[in-house]
């Protein structure tokens, strides 16, 4: 018989949906074309593609299609709207950011900071781990180029109050910045509505494989180029177009934002609060962010006396894949920013615990991570030369 093993690190990535893989897969394997080739069919149809996913792509996030473009996922979109908004606001050397911010935010961030020069502010979170819309008020200065706050964090899955946050900026003028990679597809969003100027999302966080992404630009906001080249991507970010990553996409939004997708995100935030309770019940253990303005399948704890790396190790031993914090710096030795944000002192932030539960994950798999967490916690903690 083979042994169990659930996975519950979807904010680090998911697994690909059987219907995405299958709509990509002529893409790879007949219609292969160079959708910037457009002087015969092969490449026409191959531009078709690309056109027809970018519209429907924009008609789930709400935005029109010529302000969506398409890039290698996450990362990439991030730095293009902070580097290229900030480089087009000459004379304005000033931003305003979240404490808890990604990486692929906060050391672009530091990047400007330490190598053009600029001031950044950044925005306490608070024990629940939310930014306050009068902090915001308070950091804006004349000299403001951009505000960078993240709609959900990576780590906590805390929720912002992003359209109250834009209002604020966009009363002084500034443009306004969101990290959605990990909200898009997990919670509603309606470009148009929400109000940001500039939106990231990646491909691979809502069941596509990796490597695509898309950046939105709001009509009207002018940014400079991260990438140049051949010119795709009507000149804004240049490199031969991913066609089957953008069609796979589509498909994903389509799923993850429509009715089949909203029924799913109610029944993992079930599945959440039955983890989160019964978590709650072991002793010593904390619940780290806001209970209700989170990502409707994460869940992330303190543990004490033990480190949360032996934690992650025997629960892979025991048939669960969980992380401590973000993807990005499982390698640092160091305490999660982000917890040491809301106010948790390094010993015990050492000992965090994040699971990510996503469409894949069933009642049983709840009731076998909290199995599997209790004895691994005895277990620790009875080898743990910290006292209880």
């Amino acid at each position: 018989m083979e042994r169990k093993y659930v996975y519950a690190d979807n904010a680090a990535t998911t697994r690909v949906l059987p219907q995405v893989l299958e709509v990509m897969t002529p893409y790879y394997l007949e219609e292969y074309g160079n959708a910037s080739s457009g002087f015969y069919s092969f490449g026409q149809r191959a531009r078709a593609a690309l056109e027809d996913a970018r519209a429907r792509c924009a008609k789930m996030l709400g935005c029109d299609a010529e302000e969506l473009f398409f890039t290698s996922g996450g990362t990439e979109s991030d730095n293009w709207a902070i580097l290229g908004a900030a480089r087009a606001r000459k004379g304005k050397k000033h931003i305003v950011s979240s404490s808890i911010e990604h990486p692929a935010v906060r050391n672009t961030l530091l990047k400007l900071q330490k190598e053009e020069g600029y001031e950044i502010t950044w925005l306490d979170v608070y024990e629940n781990g939310i930014v306050r819309v009068e902090d915001l008020e308070k950091a804006l200065r004349e000299d403001t180029a951009l505000v960078c706050v993240m709609f959900a964090n990576n780590e906590i899955g805390t929720i912002q109050p992003i359209r109250e946050l834009v209002e604020v900026a966009h009363a002084k003028k500034v443009p306004f910045f969101c990290d959605a990679v990990q909200a898009v597809g997990h919670v509603d969003i309606d470009l148009h509505e929400l109000g940001v100027d500039l939106l990231s999302l990646s491909g691979h966080k809502l069941h596509t494989p990796k490597g695509i992404g898309a950046l939105y630009i709001k009509k009207g906001m002018w940014i400079t180029n991260l990438i140049e080249g051949g010119g795709q991507e009507k000149r804004k970010r240049s490199g031969t177009e991913n066609v089957a990553g953008a069609v796979g996409l589509a498909v994903a939004l389509e799923f993850m934002c429509g009715e089949e997708g909203k029924r799913e995100r109610a029944r993992i935030l079930a599945l959440r609060e039955k983890l989160i309770d019964g978590l709650l019940e072991i002793d010593h253990v904390r619940l780290n962010g806001d209970r209700e303005r989170r990502l409707p399948g994460n869940v992330n704890v303190s543990c004490r006396f033990i480190e949360g790396e032996g934690l992650i190790m025997w629960l892979d031993i025991m048939g669960v894949a969980a992380s401590t914090g973000s993807a990005c710096s499982t390698a640092s030795l160091d305490p999660s920013h982000v917890l040491l944000a809301i106010g948790l002192p390094h010993e015990i932030a050492h000992g965090s615990l994040r699971l990510s539960l996503d469409v894949d994950n069933t009642e049983e798999d709840v009731e076998f991570i909290l199995d599997a967490v209790k004895k691994t916690l005895e277990k620790l903690r009875a080898m743990s030369p910290l006292s209880i």
